[in-house]
C-alpha cells in the first residue's frame, strides 16, 4: 500500500498543476468575452458547447450510466462548477478586472479544503491548514497590493465570493465522485445532466452583435479548456492525491492570472510577484507532505 501511494501522490500534483494552468486564463478569457457577449451566455453557451462535447466523449468511449445516487452527487457538482462559478464570475467580471477578481478567487483552494471535509469526508491535520493559510495570506497580500484591490466590498465582490463558496463545492464533489467514475467522466456527465438549463438560457441570451474574433476565441477557451479539459486533469489529480490536498495547488492560480491579465490585458503586475510565486511554492510542498486522513466510504454510496 505504501508503494501504492508513492505512485499515486505524483501523479496527482501533476495533473493538478495542469488543471490549475488550463483555469489560471479563465477570469482573463470570461474578461474578455463578456466585453461582447452576454455575460449570461458566457457562462451558460460555454457549458452547453462544453456539454456537446461530453455527449460525444461519453457514447465514444462507452461510458456506463451512472446510478441514481450517483446522478444526484452529478447534480451538486454541476450547481457547482458549470453553473455556479461560470455563471457568477461572467456577471462579477461585466464591471471588474480579472486582476481584481484574482483577489476574491484566491481563496478558492480554502474553500474546496472546507468542503473536502464536509463532502469528501477528509481529514487534513493542523500542519495542513497552517501551510494552507501561510499560502492563503502569501497570495492575498500579493494581489492586494499587485493586483489593484480597492479594498471595498462591491457587487462584483459578493459574485465572486458566491462563486467560491458554489466552485469549491463542486470541486470537492467531483473530485470524490472521480473516484467511482473517473475525472473525465465524472465532469461530463455534470455537464449532460445541466444541459436541460443550460440550453434553453442560451439560446434566450443569444446576441452576437458586439462579438468580435477576440471575443469568440475568448469564449472557444472557456468552453473548450475551462469548461471540459481542463477537469479532465483535475479531476483526475483531486481523486488521485486527495481534494484536501491537491486543492491547494489552486494557490498558484491568482498568480498565474494576474501575470495572464499583465500580458494579455495589459493590466500592471508589479515585481513581489516573483517573491509571492516562491512563498505558494513552498507552502504548496508542505500540505503535499502532510498526511491527509480519508473517511472510508463504501463504492456507490453518497459522500455526506
Amino acid at each position: 500500500m505504501r508503494a501504492k501511494s508513492n505512485v499515486i501522490a505524483p501523479a496527482g500534483v501533476t495533473l493538478g498543476a495542469l488543471g490549475v494552468l488550463g483555469f489560471s486564463f479563465s477570469l482573463p478569457a470570461t474578461r474578455l468575452a463578456v466585453a461582447g457577449l452576454d455575460p449570461w451566455f458566457v457562462a451558460f453557451g460555454r457549458a452547453a458547447v462544453a456539454g456537446a462535447l461530453a455527449i460525444a466523449y461519453l457514447a465514444l468511449s462507452r461510458a456506463p450510466r451512472p446510478s441514481v445516487t450517483q446522478v444526484r452527487r452529478l447534480v451538486v457538482v454541476a450547481v457547482g462548477i458549470v453553473i455556479g462559478f461560470p455563471l457568477f464570475t461572467s456577471l462579477a467580471l461585466t464591471t471588474q478586472t480579472s486582476a481584481h477578481g484574482a483577489v476574491v478567487i484566491a481563496v478558492l483552494p480554502m474553500s474546496t479544503a472546507i468542503w473536502a471535509v464536509v463532502r469528501a469526508s477528509e481529514r487534513p491535520p493542523l500542519a495542513f491548514w497552517l501551510s494552507s493559510g501561510a499560502g492563503l495570506l502569501a497570495v492575498l497580500a500579493f494581489v492586494a497590493t499587485g493586483g489593484g484591490f480597492s479594498g471595498s466590498l462591491s457587487t462584483a465582490d459578493v459574485y465572486l465570493l458566491i462563486a467560491v463558496v458554489l466552485c469549491g463545492l463542486g470541486y470537492a464533489e467531483g473530485g470524490a465522485l472521480s473516484r467511482e467514475l473517473g475525472g473525465a467522466r465524472t465532469v461530463c456527465w455534470a455537464l449532460v445532466v445541466s444541459l436541460p438549463v443550460t440550453i434553453p438560457v442560451s439560446f434566450y441570451t443569444a446576441d452576437f452583435s458586439r462579438a468580435t474574433p477576440v471575443v469568440w476565441l475568448s469564449f472557444a477557451y472557456v468552453a473548450l479548456i475551462s469548461m471540459f479539459l481542463g477537469f479532465f486533469a483535475w479531476y483526475a489529480g483531486l481523486a488521485a492525491g486527495g481534494v484536501a490536498k491537491i486543492g491547494q495547488i489552486q494557490l498558484a492560480q491568482p498568480v498565474l492570472t494576474l501575470m495572464w491579465s499583465a500580458v494579455v490585458l495589459g493590466e500592471p503586475v508589479g515585481w513581489p510577484a516573483l517573491a509571492t510565486a516562491a512563498v505558494v511554492v513552498v507552502c504548496v510542498v508542505l500540505t503535499q507532505r502532510s498526511r491527509v486522513t480519508p473517511t472510508t466510504v463504501a463504492v456507490g454510496q453518497p459522500v455526506r
